[in-house]
């Protein structure tokens, strides 16, 4: 055999041994998944996702969703409840556009999201693909912290981690990577996940000159806001409200309980009218408002509160909320230390304690039934660690003098104000909780934004009760028809849904009330059921005022 001919030969053995497979764009994803903890991804497939869905592992959890605003809604319910973000994959920019509501809801929320998107293959990207997504990085903004479409396939990995650090980081809140469908099967190098930190300590001087006005001060008010729960700073709040002897408020559309409700320095709920804040706390010469903006508002008007009459502080880990604060100090720092911090420098005080909210005495029982009667029943029948999930904008009034929460991660809804948040983010909560029961109070006109949320949660057997308020339109609209004194206005009558056929449909448990007499066994049966249960109450239509009506 001439040497030419071995060369050859031994070339040609080479060529026939197997060839180690390339690692792809999706194994290394799939192992920055699990090194970042997260164990369920939430999606609705479409074709451009097909390539990243095949052989799908066995120890992540995929939770199909039936339209896309249900699925971001359920993964930030998830996300709050665990504290990790969620995975979210969507079908290129028809899902994307199906769920931006939740996701402007996630960025105000504050939630960590890593939202994912199909997108056409590269190669046919300039030729105005069917299904292609023209700039998608610039679709979801500004209400994501972080978007792009990676300009190489092996890119994928990295612009997901850092999509995941970015939206971990507070203030916590939604990103985006935009995904072509052929890019999963691209080699791609293994990205080792960080550690990185996100707690930020607070400046020390500002924190002793907040600590000296306190001492100063003779009738100071804390605001308590959403950040306070999701930091789950929840004790460090309560030990110093109780060293400050501090009446404690909650900020204006808080979308989560910061303090127990039952505790008795617990002041009450400011409006999200000028005013009417102003007037509540008219009383203080001090206000420290900790996690919450300074202030939330919804209605015109005039903010005494900002005229000088009292010193402002604020605790907030969001530099853009300290920026447009128009009055006081701010002080940017995470919750925990900033709470930590704060509780070592008080010195002790010999104010008296305040005298908090006195609770209303229980509603009498009527036919319709009345909202009241609902809340007051509906809270002495929930199991003591039960989370309530709530979507009644006309009824929250009701619902914070009738069903006060026990403090922390016993509430949830949304900051933003946009409906069909929260049912699927209830089974979003559900599925976080590990088998303890979550309750969704929500409206009828509420609940017909994303109500196929209830298939997810029956075909999972969640720990779920929903309990719709049929009031037969929508009573937010209605209030502020009267507030605004407009008059015939169309489209706020909703007659003829069966909420017990839809639930029924979709393999829930369902009954309907009408009568008080039925309603504390209707509600007993649905918080045991194993499983998904439903009770549409129907209630006296009135509407109550949500502000002080116009003169």
């Amino acid at each position: 055999m001439t040497t030419c001919k071995a060369r050859l030969l031994k070339v040609s053995q080479r060529q026939a041994k197997p060839i180690a497979q390339a690692f792809t764009v999706k194994q290394a994803t799939f192992d920055l998944l699990r090194a970042f903890g997260i164990r369920r991804v939430f999606g609705n497939p479409g074709s451009t996702e097909l390539p990243f869905l095949s052989d799908w592992p066995d120890d992540i959890d995929y939770v199909l969703g039936l339209q896309e605003a249900s699925v971001v809604g359920m993964a930030d319910g998830y996300a709050q409840a665990t504290r990790n973000a969620g995975f979210v994959n969507l079908h290129s920019a028809a899902g994307l556009g199906n769920a931006l509501g939740n996701i402007y809801t996630a960025y105000r929320n504050q939630t960590p999201l890593v939202i994912t998107a199909g997108q056409q293959a590269r190669s046919i990207l300039p030729l105005q693909a069917f299904l292609s997504a023209e700039r998608a990085s610039e679709f979801p903004r500004p209400y994501v912290k972080y978007s792009v479409e990676p300009a190489r396939a092996a890119d994928v990995p990295a612009a997901i981690a850092r999509a995941y650090y970015t939206a971990m980081q507070p203030p916590c809140g939604p990103t985006f990577v935009s995904v072509p469908i052929d890019d999963w099967a691209h080699p791609a190098q293994p990205i080792a996940a960080r550690n990185v930190s996100r707690e930020r300590g607070p400046d020390p001087d500002a924190m002793r000159a907040l600590v000296a006005a306190l001492a100063a001060s003779k009738h100071p008010a804390i605001v308590v806001g959403p950040a306070v729960d999701r930091a789950g700073a929840g004790d460090l709040m309560v030990k110093v409200a109780e060293k400050t002897k501090a009446a404690v408020w909650v900020s204006p559309f808080s979308a989560r309980c910061s303090f127990p409700e039952r505790h008795p320095q617990f002041a009450g709920f400011l409006h999200a009218s000028p005013g009417q804040l102003s007037e509540a706390l008219r009383a203080y010469d001090l206000v420290v408002v900790i996690g919450a903006p300074v202030f939330t508002f919804h209605v015109e008007g005039h903010a005494s509160i900002f005229d000088g009459s009292a010193t402002i502080f604020q605790i907030t880990d969001d530099a853009d909320a300290a920026a447009v604060t128009p009055a006081g100090s701010s002080i940017i720092a995470t919750i925990n230390p900033a709470l930590s911090s704060l509780l070592g420098l008080l010195p002790e005080t010999k104010r008296a304690a305040p005298v908090g909210r006195s609770l209303p005495p229980a509603p009498a029982a009527a036919d319709p039934i009345p909202v009241e009667f609902l809340m007051h029943s509906l809270s002495g029948a929930m199991p003591a660690d039960a989370a309530l999930v709530e979507e009644v904008p006309s009824h929250r009034p009701a619902m914070q003098k009738f069903m006060p929460m026990r403090g922390q991660d016993s509430f949830y809804t949304m900051a933003s104000g946009g409906l069909g948040y929260s049912l699927p983010a209830a089974v979003g909560i559900a599925l976080g909780r590990d088998g303890r029961r979550t309750v969704c109070l929500i409206g009828d006109g509420s609940a017909m934004y994303s109500i196929q949320a209830l298939w997810t949660a029956a075909q999972r057997q969640l720990s779920l009760t929903v309990v719709v308020i049929n009031n037969s339109g929508y009573g937010a609209m209605r209030s502020f028809s009267q507030v605004m004194q407009v008059r015939n206005v169309p489209g706020l009558d909703l007659p003829g849904i069966d909420f017990v056929k839809i639930a029924e449909g979709m393999g829930c448990d369902a009954v309907r009330v009408a009568k008080a007499s039925e309603l504390a066994g209707a509600l007993q049966r649905a918080l045991a059921h194993n499983g998904v249960s439903l009770v549409e109450v129907m209630v006296d239509a009135a509407v109550p005022l949500l502000y002080a009506q116009k003169r």
